[in-house]
């Protein structure tokens, strides 16, 4: 058989050399026998450098002892590019400080845990859309240009949009609202961005977040779809790339016990419980990265939070009608320190409440006039959510950047010094995708950042 790829690793024993080569998929070691194969051959495969590209002809054979149980007896070998030694590839099997990994993060995609998360990352990114489609959600994409805000005006970035003032989208859940009115239930799955210089692992400027909308849907149905594909993923990851969990040193015994129904609270014992373990959260206040860890820590699952004070929500989120100071919403926190995967809930249908919302935050009422009319035509009730930091905590990467291919910035340039800010790789990895959700499988315990 023929295999293209790339040195990984090379070992000399006498007469004899142990290539390691990988081709994308995988590694397998080559076995070079002097007597076995041409004299300039050979020589070729002695001197070859780590990342030199090649295409190895030979017979695979099983073979416990060796990396992936089997071995290639090479028979043949073309030299595509060698690199010269004097220059030599960047990241050697050594370790390496993080900030020169960052700094060279368009080669360190080639190691075998960043493979691992990219295989993970797809996984999970399968096993969303699998889920929706199979449950007759229609994927509608929403704008990445966008008028005003949907989740805050201070975490937008400006652009100019032929003279006039456009943003990059923060999310896409209220075209999702428009959607759902026409194909009933429908979902989004697209680039996010947030202006947020943040120097915390829950945060990215921008990743890619998965978003739902149901018509005639309230908060339970929100909660029980979300429960549902968390679930759904994290069985889809386990069963299909143990693999990968295993290079990432993942502990799937904290995934295992990922299964439906999860705990539920409100935000109201949420509190009395964070008191109880020393937090100085008051009623009325937004949970910590500190208050999320305390909450989740008390699981051995994701927990279910509900019923938040309006104050802190978005304007779109519809009031409890027993309590019209708390929202009808739901955030879901990850265990194991990730905080929150899953945001969401029963949106406002009341045509008069949700504009005087808009009015009180003082937000354009020109930009917001066709989200309006989606109440003065046919208003129904609907509900949804976001998830975006499932592959962190699936992975568990504690260092969200490292779950995403390009981090923060390869889409815009300047990618190495885009993810040299704040990166604190520390022990552990959930399963995520939006920033909230890309973290609950892979364990960086005792991790050396090698090549």
């Amino acid at each position: 058989m023929v295999i293209q790829g790339w040195l990984y690793n090379l070992r000399e024993s006498g007469k004899l050399l142990f290539p390691l080569f990988r081709d994308g998929t995988g590694v397998i070691q080559g076995v070079v026998v002097k007597k076995s194969v041409a004299p300039e051959i050979f020589e070729q495969a002695r001197h070859l450098t780590q990342e030199s590209s090649v295409r190895i002809t030979g017979k695979v054979r099983a073979d416990q002892r060796a990396p992936g149980g089997f071995e290639l007896d090479v028979t043949n070998l073309e030299v595509v590019q060698r690199i010269p030694p004097e220059s030599g590839y960047p990241i050697t099997p050594k370790e390496h400080g993080v900030e020169f990994l960052m700094d060279h993060r368009h080669l360190w995609l080639r190691s075998a845990r960043q493979r691992a998360i990219l295989g993970v990352r797809h996984e999970i990114i399968k096993a969303c859309r699998d889920f929706f489609d199979e449950r007759g959600f229609t994927l509608v994409d929403t704008p990445i240009f966008t008028p005003a805000a949907c989740e805050g005006t201070t975490t937008l970035f400006e652009v100019n949009y032929f003279e006039e003032k456009a943003y990059l989208a923060q999310s896409g859940q209220l075209y999702n609202e428009a959607a759902a009115a026409a194909v009933g239930k429908t979902y989004c799955f697209g680039p996010t961005f947030r202006a947020e210089k943040s120097k915390t692992r829950r945060h990215l400027t921008e990743f890619w977040m998965i978003e739902p909308e149901m018509a005639f849907a309230d908060l339970e149905d929100a909660c029980a779809l979300a429960e549902q594909l968390v679930a759904f993923v994290v069985e889809r990851v386990l069963s299909r790339r143990l693999g990968d969990l295993a290079t990432l040193e993942r502990d799937v015994s904290k995934l295992e016990n990922c299964t439906v129904p999860f705990p539920r609270m409100r935000y109201d014992d949420a509190v009395r419980i964070l008191k109880e373990s020393g937090s100085e959260i008051q009623w009325g206040g937004d949970f910590g990265g500190g208050d999320e860890t305390i909450l989740s820590g008390k699981f051995e699952k994701p927990v279910v939070v509900t019923h938040y004070p309006s104050q802190v929500k978005a304007f779109y989120m519809a009031p409890d009608p027993a309590r019209p100071e708390v929202a009808l919403c739901v955030d879901m926190l990850a265990p194991e320190g990730y905080g929150e995967i899953i945001g969401g809930g029963e949106r406002l249908a009341d045509y008069d409440l949700l504009l005087k919302r808009i009015e009180e935050q003082k937000l354009p009422r020109e930009a917001f006039e066709w989200y309006l009319d989606l109440r003065r035509y046919g208003t129904f009730p609907h509900a949804g959510f976001g998830m975006a930091q499932a592959i962190g905590s699936k992975l568990d990467v504690r260092e969200p950047r490292d779950a995403a291919p390009g981090s923060e910035g390869f889409a815009l340039g300047d990618w190495p010094a885009r993810n040299r800010q704040s990166i604190r790789l520390e022990s552990g990895l959930f399963l995520c995708v939006e920033s909230s959700c890309q973290s609950l499988l892979v364990n960086l315990s005792k991790a050396k950042f090698t090549g």
